[in-house]
């Protein structure tokens, strides 16, 4: 059979040497009447009605939370107590010893009760000297506790309102560009905001994250990373998972910001961490029987591009035995598709920013969908109100207006969507001729990849498909 631990109930004898430990958090808390000065007060007030007192000692923790126990005050005072100086500690109220149930009880169980030294909370009344008060201990912290819980859900509901307003949650590190000011509430764009927006134009021009952190004599690549993909940079705040518009001014647009999302996403999806010293692998398929097509060595002329139909090696990839369809050099191949590249219609480009900067038609659509929904709900109150069942029939038509509206405000935004990344495969090809001669291969395929579907291989032509069914 175990042994059970014997506490002996602390006897208030000569020698008496009491701990007052006071804590504040915030001068918040001083406002409440939880000042330092308050609590020495009550607590010295306290130490005079007891007999035998040999010394007072005080223990402060100014400007520490109740959640953690990693305070100086509250380690010397553990250290004392362990050493066996302290006879009884003494707290104003409970939460200043603790807010965790958890830490309230270690200190009460494992620290004092076994070193014989007495806890009082004043404003409690009640002291671990007698068996009561070791019980109201117990119930006491789990109040503390959920007073705790219960401020973070004020706090994180009222953070939560602050960011649905747009202003900048605070906390954390201030995004990169901008500074902070806490007056207003918001991100201030600072002097490393041209920076940011040079970043964003390298990376569009086809430039990898590894050769702007070299270029810009940054450690990682992953710093590149970070700013690229932080949509605050376009006016946004993402909090919780959410996004909501913020009030600080943007440093890049949300198109900048879309079209490096874009880019990023081609790059994953092209993996083109794949070793090829050819610029078009994995882009060429034949004309007539849809097979791929693959660089093979041609001698000292260099390479061609061969249909899989006609390649025994691999039968899977085989779509027609008889495909004759003739094997190009990859050279002039690739310089027909580059070429075609460089001079793509810059009328065209005007044409899709004009259609996609005109996308006021998703406004309208759902600005009439919020009227819509805002007579409905008033159309909901007066019925309750008064029953008329004549209300029935104008719900129902509203609900189906509304239902109408949400359709052609999906299809509108569904066009809005394909013209809008038209427009960022041509703006990426705006500037890819500046680019290109420094430009490694693998920086030249994620520049391909970012724009071009397929190419396609036939005698008679040499066809290019772009992303999102655009046409070349």
């Amino acid at each position: 059979m175990s042994k059970s631990k014997m506490i002996r109930p602390v006897e208030v004898t000569s020698g008496i040497v009491l701990a007052l430990y006071r804590r504040v958090s915030t001068d918040k808390q001083a406002d409440d009447g939880y000042s330092l000065d308050v609590q020495i007060e009550k607590l010295e007030a306290y130490a005079k009605t007891l007999n035998d007192v040999k010394e007072v000692r005080v223990y402060t923790d100014d400007g520490y939370s109740g959640g953690s126990l990693d305070r100086p005050g509250m380690n010397q005072m553990i250290e004392d107590i362990e050493a066996g100086i302290i006879t009884h500690v003494i707290v104003v109220k409970l939460d200043r010893l603790s807010r965790s149930q958890k830490d309230t009880l270690h200190l009460i169980e494992d620290i004092m009760i076994p070193a014989n030294v007495a806890f009082i909370s004043i404003m409690e009344s009640f002291n671990t000297n007698t068996p009561f008060g070791r019980a109201m201990v117990g119930i006491l912290s789990v109040f503390a506790q959920l007073e705790r819980e219960n401020i973070f859900e004020r706090t994180r509901g009222g953070m939560q309102k602050r960011v649905e307003s747009g202003y900048w949650p605070g906390g954390g590190r201030t995004p990169y560009g901008y500074d902070y000011d806490p007056a207003q509430g918001i991100l201030v764009p600072n002097k490393d905001a041209d920076l940011v927006r040079h970043i964003y134009d390298r990376y569009l021009a086809g430039i990898s994250m590894q050769a702007i952190a070299n270029e810009l004599d940054l450690k990682y690549e992953r710093v590149v990373y970070n700013i690229i993909t932080r949509k605050s940079n376009a006016g946004y705040i993402v909090y919780n998972g959410e996004e909501y518009k913020g009030l600080h001014e943007p440093i890049i647009s949300l198109e900048t910001y879309e079209q490096a999302m874009q880019l990023l996403a081609d790059r994953s999806a092209a993996k083109l961490v794949t070793k090829t010293d050819h610029l078009l692998t994995g882009f060429c398929y034949c004309g007539k029987c849809g097979a791929k097509m693959r660089y093979m060595k041609w001698g000292k002329a260099g390479y061609k591009l061969v249909c899989y139909s006609r390649q025994r090696s691999k039968p899977y990839l085989v779509r027609d035995p008889d495909c004759d369809v003739p094997s190009p050099f990859a050279e002039d191949v690739e310089d027909g598709v580059i070429q075609t590249l460089f001079t793509i219609s810059k009328e065209k480009l005007d044409s899709i920013r004009k259609s996609v900067q005109s996308g006021s038609v998703s406004d309208m659509l759902q600005e009439q969908l919020k009227k819509a929904e805002a007579k409905l709900r008033r159309l909901y109150s007066l019925y309750g109100d008064s029953g008329d069942e004549c209300l029935l029939d104008t719900i129902n038509t509203t609900k189906s207006d509304m239902e109408r509206l949400a359709a052609s405000l999906s299809d509108e935004r569904a066009k809005e969507h394909a013209a809008r990344s038209a427009m960022n495969v041509y703006q990426r090809l705006e500037g890819i001729q500046d680019a290109w001669p420094q430009m490694s291969i693998q920086e030249r395929r994620a520049v391909l990849a970012s724009v071009i579907e397929r190419v396609t291989i036939s005698a008679e032509y040499t066809d290019i498909t772009l992303k999102f069914g655009v046409s070349a």
